[in-house]
């Protein structure tokens, strides 16, 4: 798995050379050199090994193992460019913000160590494009992509699937499983390609249209400008951008359905009602807010729009055209940036290249706090959750429970570890939500316009970078993923005993 990963990366890579030939050349050679050393080594790691055994506790360390290797190669481009050397900083650091951008970019999340210090604009055409193509390919989801072309991982395509989508689980949408990752991925090619034809219509270059569509369909917010969207400074391309975050932030299931239905199949689902209603809710109040506090009731609406579906849907672009501008949501003030951070936690649907807790755990969530309610006043009864007209299964209640209780001693112990390392509380605690739901920007001094390089030290970026990982395989096969090798190692004990 981890091999056929590293090759499609290195076609990534390759094609991100060719772009480099177009532009320059500035880094064609870097990315030439990457290309080959990554290549390689998929190649080397596909022929050597062969599919073992698939239980359950393999197939999460064959996730978050496949995870690991594809971030720590995906450093070797920007090693190679010399994209994070500066005066000033040693080796160790240059690997720590290379491997926190790679980390970033295939987690999908728009965390950036880009700032004022190494502006994004300095970069050569080639090294930009890579960037972008992390986040497309993360997005999805490698495995997902593995799954698609690999058939000898039919009888456990569903469970690695499982293991890496967002959510509650997956549903199988064709009769075979590789089928299943194939329509996923049609889904998402298409609207990558709509979204980048939309905004090459609305005024971006072939190029930025291009880099733009592939971070916006995996809501991950990398973009080639320094001010991000608030370079083009646009109401239609923020627009394009915002429907883009929208339909990748639903349920791909959904959408796959609705096209084989040829029928708008939306409206049934309460996952997607809801997500939508909360965002509807979550504007209207916040440019309330903002119009009390002397903004426009145009430049409210637009502002408020633009920043909640980005944090909604995990994002992660910008429209302010730079620090203390309307659009940086860091100068608001703490009752829309209280709101912001609960978008920031919830996050979009399950099933979509969104991050956050997800809308279907924050619902099922609520449907038990109202069941344990109702039990208090009635303790004889026997009372299921229920979300609209059916009812949620014990054991779905159960894992989410865990899961929000590893969440939280997560995001508690991230927070007192930031702090103790020096960054202040509000940027750590909005840090630690921030990398656990791949949003990217946070609040305090990790705002839309700001770099991580300002706001924690490289020891933080380092805590932040796991954080990530851990966030885009939804905690628990990043960390189950150690079973296996746990097993091995007591039992290398126990016969050397």
């Amino acid at each position: 798995m981890a091999g056929i990963a590293l090759l499609f990366v290195a076609a990534g890579v390759a094609v991100s050379t060719l772009v480099s030939l177009f532009n320059q050349r500035v880094d064609s050679v870097s990315l030439l050199l990457a290309t080959v050393i990554v290549g390689f080594a998929g190649l080397l790691l596909f022929t050597s090994t062969k599919l073992g055994k698939t239980d359950q506790a393999s197939i999460f360390t064959a996730v978050g193992t496949t995870w690991l290797i594809v971030s720590l190669f995906g450093t070797i481009p920007y090693l190679l460019a010399g994209t994070f050397s500066r005066t000033g900083i040693g080796i160790p650091e240059v690997f720590v913000d290379s491997l926190f951008e790679s980390v970033s970019g295939f987690t999908a999340s728009g965390s950036t160590v880009f700032g004022a210090h190494n502006p994004i604009e300095m970069q050569g055409s080639g090294i930009l494009f890579y960037r972008q193509l992390t986040q497309w390919m993360g997005g999805m989801g490698i495995v997902i992509l593995v799954v698609s072309v690999l058939p000898s991982l039919r009888a456990s395509g569903l469970g690695l699937i499982d293991a890496e989508a967002p959510g509650a689980g997956v549903e199988r949408i064709a009769p075979r499983v590789v089928e299943t990752a194939k329509k996923f991925w049609y889904v998402y090619l298409s609207l990558t390609v709509f979204i980048a034809l939309a905004l090459f219509l609305f005024g971006m270059g072939p190029f930025d249209a291009v880099s733009h569509a592939l971070t916006t369909a995996s809501t991950g917010g990398f973009s080639t400008k320094d001010s991000s969207l608030g370079h083009w400074n646009s109401i239609k391309i923020e627009m394009v951008v915002m429907l883009g975050f929208l339909l990748a932030a639903i349920n791909f299931t959904l959408h796959a359905r609705s096209i084989e239905k040829k029928r708008f199949n939306y409206a049934s689902d309460s996952e997607f009602k809801s997500f939508m209603g909360l965002i509807a809710v979550g504007v209207l109040i916040i440019t309330l807010l903002l119009n009390l506090e002397g903004f426009s009731f145009g430049t409210a609406l637009r502002n408020a729009s633009f920043n909640v579906v980005t944090l909604a849907t995990s994002g992660g672009y910008g429209n302010a055209l730079g620090r203390g501008e309307s659009g940086d949501f860091a100068s608001w003030p703490g009752s829309t940036q209280l709101l912001l951070l609960f978008f920031i936690v919830i996050g979009g649907c399950t099933g979509s290249t969104s991050g956050g807790v997800k809308i279907m755990r924050f619902r099922i969530g609520i449907a038990h706090a109202y069941r344990i309610l109702r039990s208090i006043r009635r303790p004889s009864a026997l009372i299921r959750a229920r979300m609209g007209n059916k009812t949620i299964p014990d054991s779905l209640v159960e894992r989410v429970a865990g899961f929000v209780v590893i969440y939280g001693i997560l995001v508690v112990s991230g927070t007192f570890i930031l702090t103790v390392l020096g960054t202040d509380l509000v940027t750590s605690l909005s840090g630690s939500f921030s990398a656990l739901g791949n949003m990217g920007p946070g609040l305090g001094e990790i705002g839309p316009t700001s770099s991580f390089v300002d706001g924690f030290s490289a020891p933080g970026r380092v805590v932040l970078l796991f954080f990530m990982l851990i966030g885009r395989l939804e905690i628990f096969p990043m960390l189950l993923m150690f079973v296996i090798p746990y097993r091995t190692s007591v039992n290398a004990i126990k016969s050397k005993k």
